[in-house]
């Protein structure tokens, strides 16, 4: 067992050992705590003695094995030594020579120091002298340009003569001379450059219409160049580039190192061709009077006070320029010279801004820009309600968008502008709709109210290309054939069209979206339809003049103009490209004129249809004391009737349901006249011979209605119109009061169409007759007779009246 344990402590202290000698000496430490924690450390150290003396071993071989080498190395060590010490001896024997013989140089060093600080003496002498010249020199040229007038190059030279060249000579009496003049030709420059300004502000507002302009031509150019490189609505940015790539150039270099002696405002330009290139703005300005100003007052401290005073200049010159003229709306002149006067004016403000560095700055110039807005558009809201032509409104609109665009190329927000235009868009469509009014009535008052006729294929296909109509059976039709409308359906269709090109013209370049587009479009059409149109239909309708050829005419156009709203919103889809479908888009709701026309036209049928039966009712004289009736019916209704059948023949061409009511109307009507013709209080008498007179003109009122004027009545619905008069006459022709009085009230009573009133009043007419007959006395007494039956039926209609209201 002891054995077993001293063959694993020696092969322990063998991987120590062999970790001693391969690990680094920093991490040696862990594995000599390993041997301290063991038991056996003395045996260790043996191990380690006995390791120590087996390496001292090797190098004792390696070295012997190397010793030549070393001998070699000592004796050329001691050969080099004897040679370094000759090398010393040469170095200290050269050196001795060298100083002995570097005496005579170090005097002769000595020597020329002094000759150079003599000379240096001198120089500084003729430099202190020198300076005095470029003093004098610089005096004289500021006297030159003082008094030549150029203030910028005095005020530079003073700044050199004050800061550089007087202050190295100022213990001199001429210069200190100098020096007190110097504040004084300082005010004197002041002053000067503030009269310039003066000069240029006045001129600067007379001109302002000129530069604006400029700028809107730029403006426009670079929309037409918008417009010709890309089909798509044109941006802003552009603008906004080209101002300040102008800006940028050469006026920058220009204006913000001004050298120009020239003192005027503006700069004189030739009227350029309209092929040309525009000039900019800015070009036409020449700004170095407000930046010498400027530049005076700031060397001078007093540049607050600068900025103060032109702020408050261009604020009055803002003021005068935003008052517009009283007879502004009279032309597009008046609007034009209004907006480049404030164009104008922003420009030069806007250059200013960036070129001076703090004379305006973008607070001044909003704070300004807000006021010109607001009365800007205050002026156009007032000017513009007093425009009533459309095109003068459009012009207006194309002019503000122009003026707008300009703006907002500068940078100014223009927003309120374009909410206005909006308001001036509904004022337009109001334009519009007056122009149109006239436009409608001048075709209603020219329109023959006949269909068109067609002689050959040429016309037909015209007259379909204008108007959206198809009809198989008249395309099979050979010519001459007619169109069912007349010449102002395709007119009416086509203004309606051209007034929605109108709207379309004013939304352009109001940067708005499709849909609101077709919005605009959408209402103002409507407003046409509904109003303009409708007041024009109605008047037609409404004339005192207007026949029946006509009424029936125009039920037919409106028809087919109802018929065509369809095609007017697809017209108006595709130059919006908003489908009808699209949420929130408004709905062609014209139809209504269309039907309301047709209505009135239908009511005015009927009411022209009853006056010419009242008319020709106007003409019957009845003999109502006549004996014997004649042999036909009264001429007067004979013709009524006639008239009555060519009149539905024209209306084989209206809708089955207004004819059917025309006519049934007309039959009602002239069934109740005959009834009040019978019961006219003027007739006080009448005999049996009158009324059997009256009964064939009855019969042929019958017989008209069933001869079917009119298609689509079933059985004998038309002569139900005049089945009161028929059993009333009935009634007393065939004397049958028996009947009537036991049958009355019940349903299957044959005269229950007869009114027990009507009968009496009748019968009373008759009772009067048979009172005052006394022609023949042998028929006294049948006359007695009858008179006593009439008492008797009269006592008992009384009964049933009297009955019937109890």
């Amino acid at each position: 067992m002891a054995e077993l344990e001293s063959i694993e402590t020696a092969a322990e202290h063998e991987r120590i050992l062999r970790e001693i000698e391969s690990t680094d000496t920093a991490c040696i430490g862990p594995t000599l705590r390993s041997v301290y924690d063991g038991e056996e450390h003395g045996r260790f150290m043996e191990k380690l003695e006995a390791r120590i003396r087996n390496h001292d071993r090797e190098i004792e071989k390696m070295c012997n094995f190397h010793y030549q080498g070393f001998v070699d190395s000592i004796t050329e060590l001691l050969k080099v030594r004897g040679e370094a010490q000759k090398l010393k001896n040469q170095v200290t024997d050269t050196n001795r020579k060298l100083q002995s013989e570097g005496k005579e140089l170090i005097i002769a060093m000595e020597e020329l120091k002094q000759c150079r600080l003599q000379q240096r003496n001198i120089s500084a002498t003729v430099d202190k002298l020198t300076l005095c010249l470029p003093v004098l020199e610089m005096y004289s040229k500021l006297r030159e340009q003082m008094k030549s007038k150029r203030h910028y190059p005095a005020l530079k030279t003073l700044e050199h003569l004050e800061h550089t060249y007087l202050p190295q000579v100022s213990h001199y009496r001429f210069c200190k001379v100098m020096v007190d003049n110097i504040p004084k030709l300082r005010e004197e420059i002041k002053e000067v450059s503030m009269s310039d300004l003066k000069d240029f502000l006045e001129s600067i507002r007379k001109h302002s219409d000129k530069i604006g302009e400029m700028a809107m031509k730029q403006a426009q150019q670079q929309r037409n160049l918008d417009n010709i490189v890309s089909q798509h609505p044109r941006i802003s940015g552009g603008k906004k580039s080209k101002k300040e790539a102008c800006a940028g150039s050469d006026l920058e270099v220009k204006n913000t190192s001004p050298m120009s002696e020239q003192d005027s405002g503006i700069l004189d330009v030739e009227d350029e061709e309209e092929d040309e290139e525009v000039p900019g703005a800015q070009e036409l300005v020449d700004f170095s009077p407000v930046y010498r100003c400027l530049h005076i007052y700031t060397v001078l401290g007093a540049r607050e006070t600068f900025e103060n005073y032109y702020r408050k200049q261009r604020r009055k010159q803002a003021r005068l320029v935003l008052q517009p003229p009283s007879n502004m709306h009279e032309t597009l002149d008046g609007y034009r010279k209004y907006f480049n006067q404030i164009v104008g004016f922003f420009v030069v403000e806007d250059h200013i801004l960036h070129t001076t560095q703090g004379l305006v700055n973008r607070a001044y110039i909003d704070e300004l820009w807000e006021m010109a807005l607001s009365k800007t558009i205050a002026a156009l809201r007032t000017h513009s309600s007093y425009c009533s032509d459309p095109s003068l409104v459009l012009d207006l609109k194309n002019l503000i968008v122009l003026f707008a665009d300009t703006l907002q190329g500068y940078g100014f927000p223009v927003n309120q502008l374009f909410d206005m235009l909006l308001e001036i868009q509904d004022q337009y469509s109001e334009t519009l709709l007056k122009k149109w009014s006239g436009v409608f009535r001048n075709i209603l008052d020219s329109d023959n109210y006949s269909p068109i006729p067609v002689t050959n294929e040429e016309i037909y296909k015209k007259i379909v290309g204008q108007f959206p109509f198809q009809d198989a059976e008249l395309e099979k039709q050979p010519f001459p054939k007619k169109f069912p409308f007349s010449e102002f359906v395709p007119k009416v269709y086509n203004q309606i069209k051209e007034f929605i090109y109108a709207c379309l013209k004013f939304s352009e370049d109001l940067h708005l979206s499709s849909t609101e587009v077709d919005d605009m479009i959408r209402k103002s059409t409507n407003l046409l339809l509904t109003r303009t149109l409708s007041n024009c239909l109605q008047n037609v309708i409404k004339r005192k003049n207007v026949g029946l050829t006509e009424l029936v005419q125009i039920i037919i156009n409106t028809t087919h103009l109802e018929k065509s709203c369809k095609f007017l919103e697809e017209f108006i889809t595709n130059i919006t490209n908003v489908l009808p479908e699209t949420v929130h888009t408004t709905k062609l709701y014209g139809t209504t004129t269309f039907k309301d026309a047709r209505h009135a036209a239908e009511e005015e049928i009927y009411t022209n249809l009853n006056q010419k039966i009242d008319q020709f009712l106007q003409l019957a004289d009845y003999d109502w004391m006549a004996l014997e009736p004649g042999s036909r019916a009264s001429d007067y209704l004979v013709d009524l009737i006639g008239f009555l059948r060519s009149t539905f023949a024209v209306f084989t061409h209206l809708p089955g349901k207004v004819a059917q009511t025309a006519c049934m109307s007309a039959c009602k009507h002239l069934s109740t006249s005959l009834m009040q013709l019978l019961l006219e209080a003027e007739v006080r008498q009448l005999t049996l011979g009158a009324l059997q007179q009256f009964n064939l003109d009855v019969e042929e009122c019958e017989q008209f209605a069933r001869s079917g004027p009119v298609p689509g009545f079933q059985g004998d619905t038309l002569q139900l119109a005049f089945i009161d008069l028929r059993q009333l006459l009935d009634l007393f022709i065939q004397w049958d009061w028996s009947t009537y009085l036991a049958d009355y009230g019940q349903p299957t009573c044959k005269y229950l169409r007869v009114n027990p009133t009507t009968a009496l009043v009748l019968l009373e007419k008759m009772r009067d007759t048979s009172r005052k007959n006394n022609v023949f006395a042998q028929f006294r007494k049948n006359e007695r007779d009858k008179q006593k039956l009439i008492d008797t039926v009269a006592k008992q209609l009384r009964g049933l009246i009297n009955s019937h209201h109890s």
